[in-house]
């Protein structure tokens, strides 16, 4: 396995849920290899309570966890970029920054859990079904051998991920 560092930054439009549970995810399952980063083109200024929430129930660190504008990663001093994910419809058809590095980049589109209405429960199973999907897409991406795969089949594989 390659002892490279990959960086990888979930955006979304508004930073508060699904791209922060991505980040999360990446942290933990691809500690070591990958750090994540989230960020929003239009970022609500907090995390929203029920992704702390469930974050907190199963034992992730939330403490550095905070809504943010994706300029913060597209100017000097950010850190070189390897992949880009987009998590909501919005997001993935907005005029992106132009990234240094020339990041792979990829669709993984997720209902929006904070749109759901109705009981808590109801709410909170929302929440928990975006996390699913995104725990099994970030644990398929961290197990890919990207220092052994072409830039095609990788940018396939990325792809097909976004499917699961």
């Amino acid at each position: 396995m390659s002892k490279h560092s990959y960086s990888v930054l979930i955006l979304c439009t508004g930073n508060s849920a699904r791209s922060i549970l991505a980040e999360a995810l990446v942290n933990r399952w691809g500690a070591g290899q990958f750090r994540g980063f989230s960020a929003g083109s239009y970022p609500k200024g907090a995390v929203h309570p029920l992704v702390l929430e469930l974050l907190e129930r199963l034992e992730f660190p939330t403490a550095d966890l905070r809504s943010k504008s994706r300029d913060e990663f597209a100017g000097p001093g950010a850190p070189t970029l390897d992949f880009i994910f987009t998590v909501c419809d919005n997001a993935a058809g907005e005029v992106c920054p132009v990234w240094l590095g020339h990041p792979m980049t990829a669709h993984w589109g997720i209902t929006d859990p904070a749109a759901v209405e109705g009981s808590d429960a109801d709410k909170r199973s929302a929440f928990r079904e975006a996390f699913d999907a995104l725990e099994k897409r970030i644990k398929a991406f961290v197990a890919l051998p990207i220092a052994s795969l072409d830039q095609q089949t990788l940018k396939h594989r990325l792809n097909e991920i976004g499917h699961l």
